[in-house]
């Protein structure tokens, strides 16, 4: 990859497009630094992979520029292609030829010599615990093992810049795990990831910076805590097991709303550190104590809704698992 360390692996300006009378995009600004995991977090129909098929040169834009491995994305498509990888939320993999066969097959189209194509193959089933079935057709594999398959092939030509377009969706939990291991595996050995997920803890657990696309346009970008802290929402739990403690420090903390079936009180707060001392020092100063303190900071699950007007943004897994739903991150006292 041509990229310097003060070139991004992937700078875009104003990228436009629409199908007809639909925007798609309307005018996105992407900025991903080198050896970074860049998550595009969005619903269904958001545009998301719109944008990967535009940087990854599968479609044109209609409108901005964009740098790509330190390529222009339109004047030096081929560069591009040569400097990435794709992987897509439908699995590339060739379910009638085996999962070694479909890795020599990869190796082929990117030239490699037959004996340094077997030797790539055989490191990248080896690396993601493939090796054993490496001899059996890839349509016996799990849906895990398929995903995994599809890394593997996308590594044979060494990208430095992988496009992952919702790699995780239908996977069984330990799977989705899995996968998120082998992502951070890659950015480990330096590729930039560019994650598109309908998961908010997807996204809360694996990227640097995320984007939040909503009708085309980005609403939001910045880390999980910076994003969370533009949602209001947060406050300090405390709940008591004495009734006159409980009254004593609700007539106090008149900001505080009360639930006086559960002898609880409940105080906006941001969570910091200055703001749960100030509350501890006071209780302390007014000889009151509190059975139990918790803290709530607004989670992604809040800012998808406040930004999007939905708080399910992700389909229930088809394994049978739950759906990913808004909870309490708390930390009792």
């Amino acid at each position: 990859m041509t990229t310097t360390d003060h070139e991004p692996a992937i700078a875009a300006t104003g990228l436009r497009k629409s199908y007809g009378d639909k925007t798609v995009l309307d005018g996105i600004d992407i900025r991903v630094p080198a050896g970074t995991i860049y998550s595009l977090l969005g619903p269904n129909g958001a545009g998301k992979t719109t944008a990967v098929k535009i940087l990854s040169t599968l479609i044109s834009a209609d409108g901005g520029q964009a740098r790509v491995a330190g390529h222009d994305l339109t004047a030096e498509a081929q560069a591009v292609r040569a400097g990435i990888g794709v992987t897509g939320q439908f699995s590339a993999v060739d379910g009638l030829i085996t999962g070694e066969e479909n890795m020599l097959l990869m190796a082929d189209l990117h030239h490699l010599p037959r004996s340094e194509g077997r030797r790539v193959a055989a490191e990248l089933l080896e690396r993601f615990d493939l090796t054993e079935a490496a001899k059996k057709p890839a349509s016996t594999y799990s849906g895990g093992m398929k995903r995994r398959l599809d890394i593997a092939m996308t590594l044979v030509g060494s990208p430095r810049i992988i496009f992952l377009d919702e790699p995780t969706t239908g996977l069984d939990p330990r799977a989705r795990h899995t996968m998120w291991q082998i992502i951070r595996e890659l950015v480990t050995d330096g590729v930039t990831v560019f994650l598109t997920t309908q998961y908010l803890e997807e996204a809360d657990e694996l990227a640097d910076r995320i984007a939040v696309l909503n009708g085309g346009r980005i609403v939001a970008e910045g880390t999980a805590e910076e994003l969370k802290r533009l949602v209001p929402g947060g406050h300090v739990r405390l709940r008591f097991s004495d009734p006159a403690s409980y009254e004593r420090a609700a007539t106090a903390l008149r900001e505080a709303s009360r639930d006086d079936e559960s002898l609880t009180l409940q105080i906006p707060s941001g969570g910091s550190q200055r703001e749960l001392r100030a509350i501890l020092d006071w209780l302390d100063a007014a000889g009151i104590e509190a059975d139990e303190l918790s803290v709530h900071t607004p989670d992604l699950d809040d800012v998808f809704f406040a930004l999007t007007g939905t708080s399910d943004p992700a389909p229930a897994p088809v394994t049978g698992t739950a759906p990913v739903t808004a909870t309490d991150k708390e930390t009792a006292r």
